[in-house]
């Protein structure tokens, strides 16, 4: 069986991030995996976003086509991915920079996560998308809360000093709590 997930938003929000700590947990499982990243030359503030493939079997193309997961960490990720979620996906998106009004899909799941406020709360404020991989350990069956936790920890250690710090925990905890 093999999962498919986008990660986008703006470049500095940390979604090449978050698919390196969703590829990082596939890897500690023994799963195959892929992670495939695309953001425009500016980097910060211009769009980003990574394809990440996770399964049990050879994969023959690191390109996401039809999704199992969308996390959208703005609006315009939601206008250019939303309709690649296949009938029966979920969506994580950070509804503090997603309009109150916006509908979305009958034939998905779209689960709020109000990840700015959660990760301000954590006294974390760049970790928004690590509040989203809460939400998504809570609901998801790929991986256990323990598991991506371990490997959010990991993957922030191997970063180098001052990288690791118990903030990101708690914006992941609250954000696992939230949902």
């Amino acid at each position: 069986m093999t999962t498919e997930i986008i990660c986008a938003g703006f470049g500095g929000q940390g979604v090449l991030t978050t698919g390196l700590i969703l590829a990082q947990a596939a890897y500690q499982k023994g799963c195959r995996l892929t992670w495939y990243p695309s953001y425009g030359a500016e980097m910060r503030g211009g769009t980003a976003n990574c394809n990440v493939k996770i399964s049990d079997e050879e994969i023959g193309n690191p390109y996401c086509s039809e999704l199992d997961l969308l996390i959208a960490m703005n609006e315009p990720s939601l206008d250019r991915f939303e309709d690649m979620l296949k009938p029966g996906g979920v969506l994580y998106y950070n509804s503090d920079m997603v309009d109150p009004g916006r509908s979305f899909r009958e034939d998905i799941q779209a689960i709020p996560v109000a990840a700015n406020q959660l990760a301000a709360e954590a006294e974390n404020p760049k970790g928004a998308n690590i509040a989203v991989l809460g939400a998504l350990a809570r609901r998801e069956k790929l991986f256990t809360r323990e598991e991506l936790e371990e490997a959010m920890c990991g993957f922030f250690e191997k970063k180098g000093k001052g990288k690791y710090n118990e903030k990101n925990k708690a914006a992941y905890r609250a954000g696992y709590e939230a949902v």
